[in-house]
């Protein structure tokens, strides 16, 4: 299953790759010709093969891998890969996560100190916009007036309207993706011009989490029943319901509305689909962790040593976080890259009987003096490239292990915190019940249940459980202890080894400087 996924993948390896008003995006084809719509779809493969380039696009970086001919240029293809630089903005800049490395102004994460020339929050909001400019193409190209045009008929007419349910789940996943972080933001959908000297306008936080919400109500009744077979590794109905139930949660943040009642519907969809806990917690994040998908990973993004090549997604994670007396055999690599480590403030929420604290301390101080030093600061074994019969994966540098993106154990925590918020609908017993189920996992007994949550429990609940899993300045923000005059630090934030507060402002990023020059009907995230 997971072949067959890798294999749809690296089918889309052709150059179609659509020039965008949004930022200075690569846009060359591979023989240096340019391709046309016409050219593209003569082949009714191609309408696969383009679907396939916008999954490929949560994975890879470019037309060839692990470097060469990027999808965005103006920087190192690594750093630009769409997961690496999710991770920079949800985990490095919380108390997740601290790095060791000093590139341009990577630091900035770590310090919650960025301003709108960091290229590394250009990086994230262009691949952001790439994927909605690839979403929005294959939209254009696949409307019934084309089809008809194409004398596109039978199966696979039918097939692409499946086609384009998906690619519109894509680009609602990052259009979340650009709402969360950066808040107010260009908008382009299909019926929009291409090109031409066309600037979008901005659309306001509350009007883009509304068109979301509109927008995966009306397709998730169309797509795959969850857990369908050959899913692996795209949306189905329970992907979409995750997404719906995410902006719910959010919805005070983004859009000024409690939508609780509203989390604890979709994700008792979820959970009534049939999708039941790994019983293994590692086993979800090791080199064949596609055996979980359609148990308790509900939307997966997958990773082949030998065939999706990267230095971003998971070979990051893993390489990343290999350094001193960590065995680098141990982790299913060759070597480790010595760069990322954790925050006292995320080993003190751990009982050492907690079997998800896979936290590597041989060698390492708890506090961290030097962030260049990376014996300071608790290390993460989490992430691996070991299969589960302990033998590594396919290559010891680009890793097997696939990113599990939304899984059962976020759903049981969301319906959690949405009925201590005063949703209707669930219960106190059956919120606790679910949180216990995630406990007696970790600790592989009843010893660590509770019989009574909180909403702090909850944020603590969810540090433990989802760790380096990219929800975490979301949750901090949605407790509102992100940034701002709160009493909440961590080391290095505010660039002080203990910590200190830092302006609201940076609960959210900045529109890159460029964009705003490029385009005057955008104006900035107030504070920059």
């Amino acid at each position: 299953m997971k072949k067959s996924i890798i294999l749809f993948f690296t089918i889309a390896g052709f150059a179609l790759i659509f020039s965008s008003c949004l930022g200075d995006l690569d846009t060359r084809p591979l023989d240096g010709r340019e391709l046309t719509a016409a050219d593209v779809f003569d082949d009714p493969a191609s309408y696969q093969q383009f679907l396939a380039k916008l999954y490929a696009g949560l994975s890879v970086t470019g037309q060839q891998g692990p470097h060469g001919m990027p999808d965005v240029s103006g920087i190192d293809e690594g750093f630009s890969q769409y997961l690496r630089a999710m991770f920079h903005h949800q985990v490095l800049s919380t108390d997740e996560a601290v790095i060791g490395w000093n590139d341009q102004t990577l630091l900035d994460f770590v310090h919650q100190d960025w301003t709108s020339t960091c290229v590394f929050v250009a990086a994230f909001y262009y691949r952001i916009f790439y994927q909605i400019a690839l979403a929005n193409e294959f939209l254009r190209e696949t409307s019934d007036a084309n089809l008809d045009r194409r004398g596109v008929t039978g199966q696979l007419r039918a097939d692409i309207q499946g086609y384009r349910l998906e690619a519109r789940f894509l680009r609602a996943l990052s259009y979340w993706h650009a709402l969360d972080v950066f808040g107010r933001v260009p908008f382009i959908t299909e019926n929009d011009p291409m090109g031409g000297g066309f600037l979008p306008s901005q659309k306001s936080r509350a009007d883009l989490f509304e068109f979301l919400v509109d927008e995966l109500k009306a397709i998730y009744p169309q797509m795959a029943e969850p857990r369908s077979p050959g899913y692996y590794g795209r949306a189905d109905r329970a992907a979409a319901w995750m997404l719906l139930a995410k902006l719910y949660l959010n919805a005070e943040v983004y859009a000024g509305q409690q939508r609780y009642t509203e989390v604890i519907t979709y994700t008792t969809r979820i959970i009534n689909a049939g999708y039941t806990l790994e019983p293994n917690f590692r086993h979800l994040f090791n080199a064949d962790n596609h055996r979980s998908h359609g148990t308790e990973i509900i939307f997966t993004v997958p990773f082949d040593g030998i065939h999706t090549n990267t230095w971003g997604g998971t070979t990051f994670i893993v390489n990343g976080a290999t350094g001193g007396d960590i065995d680098p055999l141990q982790m299913g690599i060759a070597g480790g890259w010595g760069g990322l480590r954790t925050t006292r403030n995320i080993v003190n929420l751990y009982s050492v009987l907690d079997g998800r604290r896979l936290l590597f301390s041989a060698g390492q101080s708890l506090e961290i003096d030097e962030l260049s030093n990376f014996r300071h600061g608790f290390a993460s074994v989490k992430f691996t490239n070991i299969r589960r019969d302990g033998t590594p994966g396919s290559h010891r540098t680009h890793v097997d292990t696939d990113f599990p993106m939304f899984r059962l154990a976020d759903v049981y925590l969301m319906y959690a915190e949405a009925v201590l918020r005063g949703g209707t609908g669930g219960s106190m017993a059956t919120a606790i019940g679910y949180v216990n189920a995630l406990r007696q996992r970790a600790w592989g007994n009843t010893d660590g249940n509770v019989t009574a949550i909180s909403l702090d429990f909850i944020l603590d609940e969810r540090a433990r459980e989802l760790f380096w899993e990219g929800h975490r300045r979301t949750d901090l923000i949605r407790f509102g202890r992100f940034a701002g005059p709160n009493l909440y630090v961590w080391p290095w934030k505010g660039n002080a080894r203990d910590g200190v507060a830092v302006h609201s402002r940076f609960n959210l990023f900045p529109i890159p400087a460029a964009d705003l020059m490029a385009n005057p009907n955008l104006t900035q995230n107030p504070g920059y």
